[in-house]
This record gives C-alpha cells, sequence and structure tokens, in this order.
C-alpha cells in the first residue's frame, strides 16, 4: 500500500467516523425523507428495490453483515445527490459513497437489534 492508498484509508476511516455519529441521521433525512428514522425506512426500501434484498436482509437480520460497495450505493442515490451531500458536509464526492458504504450497514444493524426494522424507522 502506498503513502497515498494510506492516507485515502486515513480520511476515508476519519470521515466514516465523523459522518456516523454526527451526520448519518442528516444525510439519510436529506436523500430520502422527512426524518431520520423515515430516511433509513426509505433507503432500505430503495435498495431492496433496486435488487439489494440479500444485504439489506443481512443488515436487519442478526447475522454478519453483507457489504454494500461504494459504487452499488451511489447508483441507488444517484449522482446528483452524492454530489449535493459531499458539497453540504465538505466530504470529497469520490469519498462519501465509500464513506456511505461502511456506515450504512451498522447503521442499519443498530437500528435493528431485534431483526426487524422498527415501523418507525
Amino acid at each position: 500500500m502506498g503513502i497515498l492508498d494510506m492516507l485515502t484509508s486515513v480520511m476515508a476511516s476519519r470521515a466514516a467516523s465523523e459522518l456516523e455519529t454526527a451526520v448519518i441521521p442528516v444525510v439519510l433525512s436529506e436523500v430520502l425523507g422527512n426524518g431520520s428514522e423515515g430516511g433509513l425506512s426509505a433507503i432500505v426500501a430503495r435498495l431492496q428495490q433496486a435488487g439489494f434484498g440479500d444485504q439489506v436482509k443481512s443488515w436487519i437480520g442478526t447475522g454478519q453483515n453483507l457489504p454494500i460497495s461504494a459504487q452499488q450505493l451511489q447508483e441507488v442515490l444517484g449522482n446528483d445527490v452524492v454530489r449535493q451531500l459531499a458539497t453540504r458536509f465538505g466530504i470529497p464526492v469520490d469519498q462519501l459513497s465509500t464513506v456511505l458504504a461502511q456506515v450504512l450497514p451498522p447503521a442499519v444493524d443498530r437500528a435493528s437489534p431485534n431483526g426487524a426494522l422498527p415501523h418507525t424507522a
């Protein structure tokens, strides 16, 4: 791994940490609905409709979370949405999808501790 790769990895990890703790509810509500919980349900529905039902089931279920790639997530959200969010939160466009792909599975997992997404999410 080169220095540039290491820096990118560190920046993505830091951005993921900051996004997860401070911004993920806002990001989800801005992207997909009214309120952070509505946004979580909306993104889950959008991912299922786009053919990522297996990943979503693994996040909601009690087993290991299947990954989703940054590219797949960007396709579901759309390039315009990703650009708008990256600008709003000061994260480089090429990193936002990567960060969201890292934090979305555990965010859905935490929102569904009993293996089901609550009706209010």
